[in-house]
């Protein structure tokens, strides 16, 4: 038949590839004599099988000047919600940079299994489990095979949403070299090195590989989309709790003697001042949109023939990623209020940081603004959540970079060590012992401010070396919280025009803002046997060919803390200060960032399966699987069949369809008490929320379906799938944002007054999980307690939709065009149960940015088009690249009352009384670019590469988040010139 002849599938134009069908010649070149097809155990599957793989080789991404493997991901119309941009603000990236990602019809990254050479890799141990694809080095690759299916049956958990697995080369013969660079505006460019060498005899062959890669840092104050007034996007890193800050002062006894006013030079350092007379100011400024990352991997890989029946192959791959100096603010906002051990009983009534009168700040405040302060005034206060040490001037002791960013520092090291013995125990039967072992080890550390050191330091006894009791005496130190100690604003330049007071020292700020740390170790152990091939059973179609097996799987998680951010060594606020460590609750010392303690979980994984692939007559194939794998314990056991169809019926046109159950085993850092600790924004501020494990999960599964047709005529290739997918007991963290909005339902605008639910009896499981500073309102929340739970049901579905037609032109061209697109049609989201409270009510989540809740950002439609053209030496591609505009969820109406949201983003501005809602941003415009490469082969073993990206130099559409955009969905890099050089010999 034609279309098994010619090994049609579903390969098609993914990311930035064009359609790769295994009969066509790059393909044929890499793996000739044996195919292993991703989503079946039997060996030599072709990819005409019933599955959707679509196929990427490394000549096609040539094609279109090598893409980074982030970009490839990003790119896919099959993947939504991708790490590998700097994302800090979102609770799924922080913690994350340098890791990427893959993320399959937007289910998660955790849901994508992630193979290589058709073994597993251990997930990193960021917050979200994912497979960090940066450990993978480029010049191994020989192409990339993305199964767009669920396939626990064949592979056990995470393959829920589909597989993707990379395929190394095998039949390299000599040297490969390769290198690249990429300008982009405003940064110092990227740059790739890669090196293999491959040696083949008649019973032996290897393959070693080198890449390093260079990313720059790019700046948010080099893209002006992502640095706007405060008019244009309030949410856009404005801060009601910054520097300058928002204060009020105290009388005789210690109450109040002037409501909250902002600091008198707050506007004039490039703040905004609010008709509430708060103080707003910039964070993001301080920011990267991109991080320096420095990547290196190194790969090696060896099969030789022990004698005519045993094979034996061996692979070791070492990856490791650096970034040096991860930009954030130059202090964090305080929200723990100091302990009443070192207030000096200055502020008994109102709960924050407060300034006696003769700190020397506010003597140059008052000298400046003699009114500001009213007569017998004993003290100011900033409130907490309202303040922060340093903010418009730069931070005094990170000295790093000229703004005075905050620094930190993140490091990855991944070792994995696969082997595979294969017997051949008769003509028809195979035997192959499999081992891999994966340890990935990731250290993140950052800064974060003692709060009781903070108060010491506002009342003149900070710094290393105080040891008196005089304030400012004895080596003891005073910080001065005022705008007049900043000269100038470090992001715009904007200068203080008035008197500047005393300017705070890199010393004092150094004793207060220390270093904490955490390191996560992940492990997986995998030890798994196979018996395939013929039974000897013939059917009309052929003969029946089976798989079975067993597997065995160890995963590991350890993660440790450093002193400052350990609550065995600082569980309270004064533990630094006088050593106490008796408190409740034990929150830590740190103002802002988790405090947590050590963990080390481990779980074991044990597993049969099988699989029966069967001709039933000339044209209809059928396969059929299973697999039942025990976790033991409270997390139990799963059994999930699946069963696939092909049905060629012309030599042109076949269809296919599956059926079948899949499942996740929740991670061992999921399951443990232990907690991490994320930043999310609350009321207009980013506020810490703890996201605590749960020993009492049970696997999520999921029954998945799809069907589809494969047409092939001429030089048209075409396939049309639709799939579904229903979810039950999905492992997610409980959504923040239904939380705080059902808590806080009905809060009224005095400020004074708590919210209604607060006295609520039935709201009382849920008002427990908020630590608040003051009375019971969403402005007043600290900190957030929530956990991994088994939570709502989810429904989605869609279509994948490729098309593919070649020709040739005259004796010597050839011209191509094609496209590929996913649509969803829906994504439905069950009610959300939280203490008993309905915190999310089921919603469709497609088309919508979906912020703070279980879903990622998902456009309807995504797609790739390209049109191709090559004559001699040379190959032209433009690729057009199209994902469509989206909603943020925040402007809808309220899904309990019907009206428009009075917290919030696109509430009416505070900094105008009785202004309109605001509407910019509520929707996310589609964000459309074209790319062009041109491939020259001067020579036969020589190849350049000149590309250009996002051609109309396109910024990312705007979003009402903190840098302005998406990072998850779009790019900030706006146009680039890219060129590189391939060398074989």
């Amino acid at each position: 038949m034609k279309l098994k002849q010619r090994c049609l599938s579903s390969a098609a134009l993914t990311a930035v590839a064009s359609a790769v069908f295994v009969g066509s010649p790059a393909f044929a070149q890499e793996e000739r004599e044996e195919i292993i097809v991703t989503g079946s155990l039997i060996r030599g599957t072709p990819e005409d099988a019933a599955l959707p793989v679509d196929v990427i080789t490394s000549e096609e991404l040539g094609k279109q000047g090598s893409p980074s493997i982030l970009e490839l991901v990003k790119a896919l119309p099959t993947s939504n919600g991708v790490l590998g941009d700097s994302n800090q603000f979102d609770s799924r990236s922080q913690g994350a940079e340098g890791i990427a990602s893959v993320n399959l019809r937007g289910l998660g990254p955790a849901r994508t299994l992630v193979l290589l050479n058709n073994r597993r890799m251990v997930s990193a141990g960021n917050g979200v489990p994912a497979v960090d694809i940066n450990m993978i080095p480029p010049s191994a690759i020989a192409r990339l095979e993305v199964l767009k299916d669920g396939a626990a049956a064949t592979y056990g958990s995470d393959a829920i949403g589909g597989v993707v697995n990379f395929i190394t080369k095998t039949n390299q013969d000599g040297f490969q070299a390769s290198a690249d660079y990429k300008y982009v505006k405003g940064s110092k460019g990227d740059y790739n090195l890669g090196l293999s060498f491959g040696k083949q005899t008649d019973n032996f062959n290897f393959l070693f590989a080198a890449a390093f890669q260079h990313r720059s840092e790019l700046m948010t104050s080099d893209r002006d989309f992502a640095l706007l007034d405060y008019v244009s996007n309030p949410e856009g890193g404005w801060t009601g709790g910054g520097n300058p800050a928002s204060l009020l002062t105290l009388g005789a006894g210690g109450a109040p003697n002037s409501g909250v006013r902002a600091d008198p030079d707050c506007a004039v350092l490039g703040g905004f001042v609010t008709a509430l007379n708060r103080c707003a100011t910039q964070y993001t400024g301080f920011d990267a949109l991109t991080d320096t990352e420095n990547r290196a991997q190194v790969f090696f890989d060896a099969t030789g023939d022990i004698t005519d029946s045993i094979k034996l192959r061996f692979n070791a791959l070492y990856g490791y990623t650096e970034v040096p100096h991860y930009r954030t603010s130059p202090t964090y906002l305080l929200t723990q209020s100091p302990s009443p051990s070192v207030n000096g009983g200055l502020s008994p009534f109102v709960p924050g940081f407060a300034v006696p009168t003769t700190n020397p700040g506010y003597r140059a405040l008052i000298a400046e603004f003699p009114t500001f302060a009213p007569a017998g005034t004993t003290a100011a206060v900033f409130p907490t959540l309202l303040f922060r040490p340093h903010l418009a001037g730069g931070n005094p002791g990170q000295t790093q970079n000229k703004l005075g960013s905050s620094n930190g520092y993140r490091e990855s090291n991944s070792f994995r060590v696969s082997s595979d013995l294969s017997f051949a125990l008769s003509d028809k039967l195979d035997l192959t012992i499999s081992g891999t072992y994966h340890l990935y080890d990731r250290y993140i550390d950052g800064f974060d401010s003692f709060g009781d050191r903070v108060q010491l330091a506002l009342r003149g006894f900070g710094g290393p070396n105080c040891t008196g009791t005089v304030a400012g005496a004895n080596g003891c130190m005073w910080l001065n919280p005022f705008g007049n100690a900043v000269a100038a604003n470090a992001v715009t330049g904007q200068a203080n025009t008035g008197p500047i007071g005393p300017a705070n020292t890199a010393e004092l700020t150094n004793w207060f803002f220390v270093k904490s740390y955490s390191r996560a170790v992940t492990e997986l152990l995998v030890a798994d046997a196979t018996i395939s091939g013929g039974t000897g059973i013939n059917l009309p179609g052929g003969e029946i060919n089976f798989g079975v097996g067993a597997q065995y799987r160890k995963n590991k998680f350890k993660i440790t803390y450093g002193a400052n951010n350990n609550l065995a060594v600082n569980p309270c606020r004064d533990t630094p200060i006088n050593g106490n460590m008796t408190c409740s609750p034990q929150n830590g010392a740190l103002a802002f960032l988790g405090t947590n303690r050590d963990g080390d979980f481990s779980g074991d994984v044990k597993a049969v399966f099988a699989e029966i692939q069967a001709p039933v007559f000339d044209g209809f194939d059928l396969q059929l699987a299973a697999r039942y794998e025990d976790y033991g314990g409270a997390t139990g056991s799963t059994f999930d069949p699946k069963i696939t169809a092909r049905w060629e019926a012309t030599d042109w046109f076949a269809v296919r369809g599956s059926y079948g159950t899949t499942f996740r085993g929740p991670p061992p850092q999921q399951l443990s008490p232990g907690s991490a600790t994320s930043l999310q924004v609350i009321a207009n501020s980013f506020r810490p929320v703890d996201v605590f494990g749960n020993p009492t999960l049970s696997p999520e599964t999921a029954t998945n379906y799809s069907f589809g047709a494969i047409v092939d005529v001429g030089g048209f290739k075409a396939s049309l799938d639709y799939w579904n997918y229903d979810l039950s007991g999905q492992i997610v963290a409980e959504p923040l944002s239904g939380m705080v909005a059902e808590m806080f339902r009905g809060q009224g605008t005095v400020a004074s007054v708590a919210a209604p639910n607060c006295s609520n009896p039935a709201f009382a499981g849920l008002r427990s999980r908020f630590t608040f500073n003051g009375i019971c309102r969403d402005s007043n929340i600290a900190r957030v307690r929530t956990q991994q739970i088994n939570g709502a049901g989810l429904k989605t579905d869609g279509l994948d939709l490729i098309a593919n037609y070649r020709g040739d032109v005259g004796t010597s061209g050839s011209f191509g065009i094609g496209g590929s697109l996913t649509y969803i049609l829906n994504y439905d989201l069950e009610d959300q149960i939280v203490e008993g409270i309905i915190v999310q009510r089921g919603f469709d989540a497609v088309s919508k940015l979906n912020f703070q809740t279980t879903a990622y950002p998902l456009p309807e439609w995504k797609g790739q088009y390209y049109v191709e053209y090559s004559q001699g030496i040379a190959t032209g591609r433009f690729t057009f690249n199209y994902i469509d505009g989206y909603t943020d969820n925040r402007s809808l109406t309220d899904p309990v009352t019907g009206a428009l949201p009075v917290t919030g983003p696109f509430r009416a501005r505070e900094d105008i009384v009785g202004a309109p809602r605001l509407t910019q941003g509520a929707k996310i415009k589609y964000f459309a670019t074209a790319d062009f490469s041109l491939q020259l082969q001067p020579m036969e073993n020589t190849t350049i590469n000149l590309t250009v990206l996002n051609i109309t130099d396109r910024d990312p559409s705007f979003a009402r988040l903190d840098y302005s955009y998406d990072p998850f969905t779009g790019n900030p890099l706006g146009r680039q010139f890219k060129i590189g050089i391939n060398q074989k010999f």
